[in-house]
């Protein structure tokens, strides 16, 4: 057995787990089930190449050798065996350098960076939010810049983690619109080799892998945000590293169950190791939520999700009781993931705790608590609550309370209607794409060559993949309710955290851009979709080139689609016409 938990176990070891009820019925309907695996396989399915994996000699690629190229075996053998790295990390350059070309266009604050750039800056500038000159965003932008930062409170409704990574930008560049944008897009390329790996891990296939990242590559809302100074794209990666600490942690969960059956057979252990993994999967949730409220519920999703991870393999190592067990796994990954992100969310706050808590020298609502007896605030969504007189919770953390529960009567109230507002209903579709950015330049202004130009970052997800992605969550739905397919369980996992929210606060004054936290999950169930279409190894060889080609197909459209919207996306200047004709809906405009 191998030292790395998360290693392949041996394909022949452990006897094979009789048919289940669902295999049997589809069985007599005449559908085709996967043969039964060995209970260690099942467990720890074997990655597709790498260290351990990989044999020292790989024989020469028959692909390759068709074309007339023959690479040295040592050389050829070193590729496959770190082709796993190789591929993310080629995939992630692309996306990088599309991510940083011109960073710095348009030379403005567009939509909300307005808020977060000048509220990053003063973060880092005294520990808190403060309020800016109604002139700020001129005199930063102009042909002189100056920074204009004052030290009164300003009142804020969004936690500062997303805000201060955007301040590190700015540390490092200045405030100027590639210092406040360098950190989202550093985000952005790191999450296209985190999907990369991921989707490798979870499919078993590094090319599988490599097609995910393409595709969160060449996603043009996930592209657009990588390249603003907002807090969303800050929520997806956040997000996205939790997914995939909590993918580690199954699999090396597992390889250590593989590990017990050896000498004890049964699965009946009341604990199943120490999860680094799993911790830190409980940071990044806090990293999350303290960007955005909206990471609560991917703190209990991802609680719900590892459990379930923890009972299936549990059931698989053929503890009887597996569901029993398994309540206990639901309790232990609950309070890991709760009692972590609450301290991570307090942590977070330490610039407001240090601040002054002199009435206009600190963080805003920092005074609230010096001469009142009581924990809650006065009423709650109009709703009068009692002061509990518990003076014996600090000052800072009862004025902190009170902020929190005017900043939750901000959000649910917050229905104040605006040009570029959408209901989650429309958002897969892509109906209501938000305007960012937008300049009417005529013949001679901003390189414009014609009578009338348009200048445009429209923040809109590429079409073709978000219109693939809803075929593609419909099949996922199919391989987890018919097939039992865990991968598309956890998926849809991801895509229900980020997504279903929303339809409790239709509303809300909400965008399209908030669902930039999920693209990644609608990117890997596109790509499973696409490892379906190419077929399983044991297809015949017409029904793989055949798959292969539609596969193929489906990604260079997407890519033309992304390549077609490009100006779109980076403030280019194109004639008016051009403009007009990739306005495809009247929605769009």
């Amino acid at each position: 057995m191998p030292e790395h938990a998360g290693l392949p176990v041996p394909r022949g070891s452990g006897a094979e787990p009789p048919r289940s009820f669902w295999q049997r019925r589809l069985d007599a309907y005449g559908v085709r089930t996967a043969e039964p695996v060995p209970t260690a396989q099942r467990l720890v399915p074997p990655m597709p190449d790498g260290p351990g994996v990989t044999p020292d000699r790989v024989p020469p690629s028959p692909v390759l050798l068709y074309l007339g190229v023959r690479l040295p075996d040592g050389l050829w053998s070193w590729l496959c065996r770190w082709s796993g790295w190789i591929g993310p990390l080629v995939i992630a350059a692309f996306g990088g350098l599309l991510r940083f070309w011109h960073l710095g266009n348009p030379r403005a604050l567009i939509f909300d960076e307005t808020y977060y750039a000048k509220d990053a800056y003063s973060l880092w500038k005294g520990g808190y939010e403060t309020s800016w000159a109604d002139d700020a965003n001129n005199l930063i932008t102009g042909a002189h810049p100056t920074v204009p930062y004052r030290i009164d409170p300003a009142y804020v409704v969004h936690p500062p983690v997303g805000k201060w990574l955007i301040g590190l930008g700015e540390q490092l560049y200045g405030m100027n619109p590639v210092g406040w944008r360098f950190m989202t897009a550093v985000l952005g390329t790191l999450s296209i080799l985190m999907i990369a790996r991921i989707g490798r891990r979870l499919f078993r296939s590094t090319l599988l892998g490599c097609v995910a990242g393409l595709l969160l590559a060449v996603d043009g809302l996930h592209f657009v945000m990588s390249r603003a100074a907002l807090l969303d794209l800050v929520v997806m990666f956040w997000f996205l590293a939790a997914f995939g600490f909590l993918l580690l942690d199954r699999d090396r969960t597992r390889g250590i169950v593989a590990r017990r059956l050896e000498t004890h057979p049964g699965g009946d252990w009341l604990y199943l190791g120490w999860r680094p993994y799993r911790l830190a999967a409980a940071v990044s949730l806090g990293l999350m939520t303290a960007t955005k409220w909206s990471g609560l519920y991917a703190v209990l999703a991802f609680a719900v999700l590892t459990a379930v991870w923890d009972a299936s393999a549990r059931k698989a190592a053929g503890n009887r009781h597996w569901w029993l067990w398994g309540l206990w796994d639901a309790l232990l990954a609950t309070v890991v993931l709760t009692v972590t992100t609450v301290g991570v969310y307090l942590v977070s706050w330490t610039g407001w705790f240090l601040s002054s808590s002199v009435p206009g020298k600190g963080g805003y609502g920092r005074d609230w608590a010096l001469h009142r007896a009581g924990l809650s605030p006065d009423h709650v969504l109009g709703v009068p609550l009692p002061q509990f007189g518990m003076t014996w919770v600090p000052d800072a953390l009862r004025s902190l309370w009170h902020y929190h529960a005017t900043m939750y009567e901000f959000h649910v109230n917050l229905t104040s209607p605006h040009t570029y507002q959408s209901n989650p209903w429309s958002w897969l579709l892509v109906g209501r794409p938000v305007s960012f950015f937008y300049e009417s330049p005529k013949f001679g202004q901003a390189g414009c060559r014609t009578n009338e130009c348009a200048r445009e970052v429209l923040g809109i997800g590429t079409p073709i993949l978000w219109w693939a992605g809803i075929v593609a969550l419909a099949y996922c739905l199919y391989r987890w309710a018919l097939r039992r397919d865990w991968r598309a369980g956890a998926l849809l996992c991801g895509v229900a955290a980020g997504y279903l929210p929303w339809f409790g606060y239709q509303q809300r004054t909400i965008f399209l851009f908030y669902a930039v936290a999920f693209v990644p999950f609608l990117v890997l169930a596109v790509t499973m979709m696409i490892g379906a279409m190419i077929g399983p190894a044991g297809a015949s060889r017409d029904r793989r080139l055949i798959g292969a080609a539609a596969a193929g197909m489906l990604v260079f459209a997407v890519v033309w689609n992304f390549l077609y919207f490009f100006p779109l996306y980076t403030g280019q200047t194109i004639p008016m016409d051009d403009w007009r004709a990739r306005m495809w809906f009247t929605s769009w405009i």
